[in-house]
C-alpha cells in the first residue's frame, strides 16, 4: 500500500495528524520539490530514503515506489496541500493500479484555503457570492473548451487562481473580460502559512504592478471578487433569532 499524502499549504503542524503519522513511519518519501515545506521532512524516521520529484519524470517516480512496495517497504508520496488540486495524482494511482499497486489518499489542507484564513475572509458571504470558481490560467498546459479565465469571469463569482501568478498582466485582461471592473478587491497571496508569507490587497487594476512591485511571480494565489470588500455583504439567516432552524424555534419579530 502505497500512501498519498497531502502536505498541507506550507506550515508543518497544519499538515493533518494523519498525515505526521504516515510521514513518521515511511521508509521512502518522495516529495514535490520547492511546493513542500523542508520542514515536513523533519518528520521522517532516521534512515528514511527521501527523494525529491522535482528532477525526476512519471516514470521515475512510479519505478521508485514499485520497488519500494515489492521490498515491502512504507512509502509516501507528499504533495502539497490537498493533492486533489493540481498535484497530478490520477496518473500516477493509475500507473500503480497497473502494475496491481494499491494506494491511498490522505487529504490535506489547500493553500486556497489557508489564502482565505491568512486574509480573515469567508469566501461565500451571503448577497455577495455563493459560488467559488477555483482554476487557473492557460499556459503550456491547455484548459478546456469554455474553461478560459474570461468565460470563468463572467460569473462574477468568487475566483481563487492558482499557478497564474507570472502572467498577471494576461490575467487582469482576461479577468476584465467578465464581469469584473478595475475596481474589483483582488490579493495576490503568496505561500500561505509559510513563515515568508506576503498578503498583498489591491484592485483588480492594480494586481500585475503590486505583484511586481513585490517580486511575486510564483508560488502565489490570486483571489477576485467583492467577498474581499470589507462590507456590503448580509447576515446569515443561521444565526438570525428569527429564522427556525431543525435545531431551533425562530423568534417571533420583536419580542424579548
Amino acid at each position: 500500500m502505497i500512501d498519498f499524502v497531502g502536505a498541507g499549504p506550507g506550515a508543518p503542524d497544519l499538515i493533518t495528524k494523519r498525515g505526521a503519522e504516515l510521514l513518521a513511519k515511511a521508509d521512502l518519501v518522495i516529495y514535490a520539490g520547492s511546493l513542500v515545506n523542508p520542514a515536513l521532512l523533519g518528520l521522517t524516521k532516521p534512515g528514511c530514503r527521501i527523494l525529491n520529484s522535482a528532477g525526476m519524470t512519471l516514470p521515475q517516480v512510479v519505478e521508485e515506489l514499485s520497488r519500494a512496495e515489492a521490498a515491502g517497504l512504507r512509502s509516501v508520496r507528499l504533495h502539497t496541500g490537498d493533492p486533489s488540486l493540481y498535484g497530478a495524482i490520477r496518473e500516477q494511482l493509475d500507473e500503480l493500479a497497473g502494475r496491481g499497486i494499491s494506494c491511498r489518499v490522505t487529504p490535506g489542507v489547500s493553500s486556497f484555503c489557508a489564502a482565505a484564513a491568512s486574509l480573515g475572509a469567508e469566501y461565500t458571504l451571503p448577497a455577495v457570492s455563493q459560488t467559488v470558481i477555483i482554476t487557473r490560467m492557460a499556459g503550456r498546459t491547455p484548459v478546456p473548451p469554455g474553461q478560459d479565465i474570461a468565460s470563468l469571469a463572467a460569473h462574477g463569482a468568487t475566483m481563487v487562481i492558482f499557478l497564474s501568478a507570472g502572467m498577471l498582466p494576461r490575467l487582469t485582461e482576461e479577468l476584465l473580460k467578465g464581469a469584473y471592473t478595475p475596481d474589483t478587491p483582488a490579493a495576490l497571496v503568496y505561500k500561505a502559512s509559510w513563515p515568508e508569507e506576503k498578503l498583498l490587497r489591491c484592485t483588480l487594476s492594480d494586481l500585475a504592478k503590486t505583484g511586481k512591485q513585490a517580486g511575486v511571480s510564483r508560488t502565489a494565489l490570486v483571489l477576485v471578487g467583492d467577498f474581499l470588500k470589507e462590507s456590503g455583504y448580509e447576515k446569515s439567516c443561521l444565526y438570525d433569532p428569527a429564522f427556525t432552524t431543525g435545531y431551533r424555534k425562530g423568534e417571533p419579530c420583536g419580542s424579548n
